[in-house]
């Protein structure tokens, strides 16, 4: 009988991941009344969604916790009641800012909502057992696919019970967008994370070995004459503050004061149109700055609303860095320079971010599966004001003129995960100094079962105006492997030596060719000792396209494993075995450096997270042939949670590069048959620490207090100076003093 009932419940197992589940649509005609008991009279006559599946960390297996979805809608809403049983001592619930409930202790309800039934595309709506909400939009694209800068406005209400936790959520249409049609199925998925044993399980099974995980929900059938409502806010603001930046005149103090207001406005079912009108660009977090020694740019994060909420579509082809809207004028350093080769002039005013007169983005997604988003924005003119203190004569400088930024997406959805992506970039400048325009294309196709992957992209920029003309292209394709417990990929790319999309994208570098390929081999079923591992190699050939010359090659190979404790340990090994040319830190062309072979290992992890203790660390090391070359770094971080309200992290990391090569100047003396105005590079030594101490506090669900103090110092210590032979090899220059460097940031 045991064999029996074995083997009926590995069919009725087998059965339940092979179908997709599906839940028909009810309309009420009365709304329900949000109590966190599912007592209205509205739930009575409501199918059930149930028998859910572990996803995690056991997926196939029935969960043993029960769980009891109802959905319905009106002509407003969507209503989820849910009743998630479990003993009332096991239930987790910490306070944590909004969408802050990943990796914290808190139990957590998920539903989402694929409304075009796409499955590329989906609203994300979380409540922990705490009454913490999160939501997101979840794509193809971005990391892991999630979006977390979305905010939508919806009511949720939670209560404990003896037996389990109950949630009931109402969503107004006014937060999602949806075609207008008769009668629609949507995409739908429930997720139940039990933090007690780590587990997460999903009405329709989500198999970690298949790539993607709309694709995998079930369905939600039959809505009928449903209508988007009008949907319209504003938001207006006020803010100060003050600048202080130092310079070899004195400290030059600006008063920073600004208002502004926020409209967002649905234009029909589809779209929306957002409005930010002489928006203020005070960040919610300072960027984590650090001494660049490297020839190319930082990439900072946005921490502007306006420029991460719902911009996942403008970011497809990743030709949009919203940074460059508002960064800082062009001329600013220029006025600096001239203030410290000019001491006879004072700097009264040097503005460091470029104002805007608005910006406006519309964005939706037709019936059809036709992705559109516009966005545009007006930089304001900036103007440095410098006083002569002998004549006392003020004169203004003009370091960024009238600018306007323009992005256009269009992005179609097509059957089996498959899209078709254009994308334009516009940058014009008043003065026509310097004008950009990038245009993009992208093709994904995925077969039938989502077992094969082919990308192909191209891109075209060009640059005009006063300083010249100038056009360029980077172009790739590629192929891989995204499902199943063996994945690869190959792919190569060429960017010629002009391509340049940096008036409102981000390239480090242009003027590369690559091949890539890659090897992963997962296993997501528990083991003796593990619950999950995955194992990977990748190896990169890279050329100089122009001239076409190797540059170098590249190998990396990694192991992760999760232990049955919740542990997790990830190991690392990277190497490029050969002599390489790197075309870049000379910052010269037609002059490369030969760089020495090196191999890397390192090995980091992190603890159980649902303790009240949870530790986090990172070690390695990387040697080379040259001696006094040793690169060391050693990290470690903390967190403890003093109760369901409060909780410290404390996180630092030492990293020391004892053969560090970087560009240091230029030397006009010919030495050894040098050119003339050589680049000189240093070999130093370059220790460098960073600590972070952040600390938070929730009164409430929607009341949460941070606080968080960054340092980091950074030490160039110069060892010897070099010039560079024709064939990329160096010889010994006499040493410079003066040169060192010592960088300190605390904010």
């Amino acid at each position: 009988m045991r064999f029996l009932f074995l083997i009926g419940l590995f069919f009725m197992t087998f059965i339940a991941i092979a179908q997709v589940k599906s839940v028909q649509g009810v309309k009420i005609y009365n709304a329900i009344k949000l109590d966190g008991n599912l007592s209205d009279a509205a739930w009575e006559n409501i199918p059930e969604a149930n028998n859910f599946i572990i996803s995690y960390p056991d997926f196939g297996k029935p969960s043993a916790k029960k769980t009891i979805i109802k959905i319905a809608y009106d002509d407003a809403a969507v209503y989820v009641g849910a009743y998630l049983y479990d003993d009332k001592i096991n239930i987790r619930k910490q306070l944590t800012q909004r969408d802050g409930i990943e990796r914290q202790d808190a139990d957590v309800f998920t539903v989402g909502l694929d409304t075009y039934h796409d499955r590329q595309n989906a609203f994300i709506f979380q409540v922990s057992a705490a009454g913490v909400q999160g939501d997101a939009k979840q794509s193809l694209n971005g990391d892991n696919g999630i979006d977390r800068s979305w905010d939508a406005v919806w009511q949720s209400v939670v209560s404990i019970k003896q037996d389990g936790w109950v949630a009931e959520i109402r969503i107004p249409f006014s937060a999602i967008r949806f075609a207008k049609k008769e009668v629609q199925d949507w995409g739908l998925q429930f997720t139940r994370f039990s933090r007690k044993i780590n587990e997460s399980a999903t009405w329709s099974p989500e198999d970690p070995n298949i790539d993607g995980k709309i694709n995998q929900w079930g369905n939600w059938a039959g809505l009928k004459n449903i209508s988007p409502p009008l949907r319209l806010s504003f938001l207006p603001y006020l803010s100060g503050g003050i600048r202080n930046s130092p310079t070899q005149n004195g400290n030059v103090t600006e008063y920073l004061k600004s208002g502004g207001m926020d409209v967002k406005y649905g234009i029909n079912e589809s779209f929306t149109l957002d409005v930010t009108l002489i928006p203020d660009f005070a960040q919610v977090q300072s960027d984590n700055v650090f001494l660049n020694l490297s020839p190319f740019q930082i990439k900072f994060d946005d921490f502007r609303p306006f420029f991460t909420e719902g911009t996942e579509l403008f970011n497809k082809a990743g030709l949009f860095y919203s940074r460059r809207i508002g960064a800082a004028p062009g001329g600013n350093g220029d006025v600096l320079d001239f203030a410290a080769d000019h001491p006879d002039y004072t700097i009264q005013k040097n503005p460091g971010i470029t104002r805007l007169y608005n910006a406006t983005k519309l964005s939706g997604r037709t019936k059809n599966n036709l992705g559109i988003g516009i966005l545009n924005a007006v930089g304001a003119p900036m103007y440095a004001k410098l006083q002569n203190n002998i004549t006392g004569k003020d004169s203004s400088i003009l370091t960024e003129p009238l600018t306007n930024y323009n992005i256009i997406v269009l992005d179609k959805a097509l059957k089996n995960r498959s899209s078709v992506t254009f994308t334009n970039t516009n940058v014009l400048r008043k003065g026509n100094s310097r004008n950009a325009n990038v245009s993009a294309a992208d093709v994904s196709l995925f077969d039938k079962k989502n077992i094969f992957n082919l990308n192909v992209f191209t891109r075209y920029s060009y640059v005009w105006g006063k300083e010249g003309n100038l056009g360029g292209y980077t172009s790739g394709a590629g192929i891989s492997k995204v499902s199943g417990k063996i994945q690869w990929d190959v792919s190569t790319t060429a960017e010629s030596d002009t391509y340049d999309p940096n008036d409102l994208g981000f390239l480090q570098n242009n003027n590369t060719f690559s091949y890539t390929g890659g090897l992963r081999y997962l296993i997501n079923k528990p083991t003796k000792h593990f619950l999950s591992q995955r194992y990977a190699i990748r190896v990169q050939n890279n050329y100089l396209y122009k001239p076409f010359k190797w540059a170098n090659f590249e190998l990396i190979a990694s192991a992760f494993v999760l232990f049955k404790n919740f542990w997790d340990a990830r190991i690392k090994f990277s190497t490029t075995p050969f002599y390489f040319n790197d075309f870049f830190e000379a910052r010269t062309p037609g002059i490369f450096l030969k760089r020495i072979p090196f191999a890397y290992i390192g090995t980091e992890g992190s603890s159980d997270s649902r303790k009240k203790l949870y530790i986090e660390w990172n070690i390695g090391f990387a040697e080379s042939p040259f001696p006094k070359d040793l690169y060391t770094n050693i990290g470690g971080g903390v967190r403890y949670r003093f109760n369901d309200k409060f909780q410290m992290n404390l996180r630092a990391s030492s990293e020391h590069d004892r053969g560090k090569w970087a560009y240091s100047f230029r030397d006009s003396i010919n030495t050894n048959g040098g050119l003339y105005n050589d680049p000189v590079l240093a070999f130093s030594d370059v220790p460098s620490t960073n600590v972070v101490l952040a600390a938070q506090y929730s009164f409430t669900p929607c009341m949460n207090w941070n606080v968080r103090v960054r340092h980091n110092w950074t030490r160039v210590e110069n060892k010897n100076f070099y010039k560079i032979k024709k064939d990329g090899y160096w010889y010994e220059v006499p040493f410079v003093n003066g040169l060192d460097k010592n960088f300190y940031f605390l904010h």
